[in-house]
């Protein structure tokens, strides 16, 4: 669910932001979020409130899965094509395999080890076509990269520092928090700057609003919940996949035979840790 919601995203948010200005693309999206969330939890009863031992690393993880994810992201995009910066992005895998073992204590396994090994060669074979253009836009290369890595250390945090808190509850935290100072940069920088929207331009927003940021951000932070970091970061793998199939299906782009090698590495790391591994056999 994760996968197609956030995959199919990348070519709707792109139809989105030819219609609207990207901060208050954002800021809107990330305030439907917060608010839908804090709904669902009032609705089920559940504790709205974090203990007050846990304000400050609700605030630093909120900043970094949010608030630099979506502002690198942001400008990263004004200087990248949105293809080449989702494939950067889920580079965050990488960085949380690497961070998890000495922030966490997580044994870096075989098995762990050739994921990553097939998820990363299938990034790579994606960016391969793309070194001449990285070469020519460090900077926003840099952002993009930045951003995965904030979002594996917000991940890795949420991990080593837990909060006690239902998951409606604690992502609406996490996107009201991370997500204000986008709302005070939107409205200062695209003051004035939102124009009448087409039927597509509503469409992608409406989108973002409630499948992106309520569906997603919620299946993302239970998912992070119950499974290890490595593992959880893993599953993201499948995301650029599931963005190239959408952007041929609804922007009619048509991808090379490195893509559609791409998807069948990447399809192998997922296997590494969706597939149980067999019972040792118990000795006679």
């Amino acid at each position: 669910m994760l996968s197609l919601g956030w995959g199919f995203n990348w070519p709707i948010m792109k139809l989105g932001l030819q219609e609207m200005p990207l901060l208050t693309f954002r800021a809107l999206s990330i305030s439907a979020g917060a608010l839908g969330l804090f709904i669902i939890a009032r609705m089920t009863d559940q504790p709205l409130l974090p203990s007050r031992r846990h304000w400050k690393r609700l605030i630093l993880t909120s900043l970094l899965n949010v608030t630099a994810w979506n502002l690198l992201i942001a400008y990263g995009l004004l200087l990248l094509p949105a293809g080449r910066s989702v494939i950067l992005a889920y580079t965050m895998p990488l960085w949380v395999a690497l961070l998890s073992v000495p922030l966490l204590g997580e044994r870096f396994t075989r098995r762990r080890a050739l994921g990553v090994a097939l998820g990363m060669a299938g990034m790579l074979l994606l960016l391969s076509n793309e070194l001449a253009g990285l070469q020519a836009a460090p900077i926003g290369s840099v952002m993009i990269l930045s951003a995965a890595f904030t979002w594996a250390l917000g991940t890795i945090l949420m991990k080593r520092f837990p909060i006690r808190l239902p998951t409606a509850s604690f992502t609406a935290w996490q996107l009201l928090l991370g997500g204000t100072p986008i709302i005070v940069a939107a409205a200062v920088i695209d003051a004035g700057k939102l124009g009448p929207l087409s039927s597509t331009g509503i469409f992608a927003l409406l989108y973002n609003m409630f499948i992106a940021f309520v569906l997603c951000h919620w299946a993302w932070f239970k998912i992070v919940a119950r499974a290890s970091a490595a593992v959880s970061s893993l599953g993201t793998l499948m995301i650029p996949v599931v963005g190239v199939v959408s952007s041929m299906l609804i922007l009619g782009e048509r991808p090379t035979w490195q893509e559609y090698a791409a998807m069948a590495l990447v399809i192998g790391a997922l296997a590494t840790v969706i597939v149980p591994r067999a019972p040792a056999s118990k000795p006679s």
